[in-house]
């Protein structure tokens, strides 16, 4: 079973991407990969904000993974953008 604080943790990223689409769509700027981004931002800033200062839970240690992959997405991201911006040729 969840603890209370793992249940916060989850209620708050949901809270974020359920912020982020909506602002997103708002704005009329909702595409996946902006999508991806904000969210990330939201992911990385809930995990700073719930984390305990003495005892770390093994869920949390897992936690470690989600953001290297975040990461790794984000770049790919960025790499993308970058070339695409790029004139042809120049690679």
């Amino acid at each position: 079973m969840a603890t209370r604080r793992r249940q916060r943790f989850i209620y708050a990223q949901t809270a974020w991407m359920v912020a982020a689409v909506v602002g997103l769509s708002l704005l009329g700027a909702l595409s996946l990969e902006l999508f991806f981004v904000v969210s990330l931002i939201g992911f990385l800033i809930v995990v700073e904000l719930t984390a305990p200062f003495s005892v770390t839970p093994e869920w949390r240690s897992r936690l470690r993974w989600i953001v290297l992959i975040g990461l790794a997405g984000f770049a790919y991201i960025v790499v993308r953008r970058v070339l695409a911006i790029l004139p042809e040729g120049v690679l």
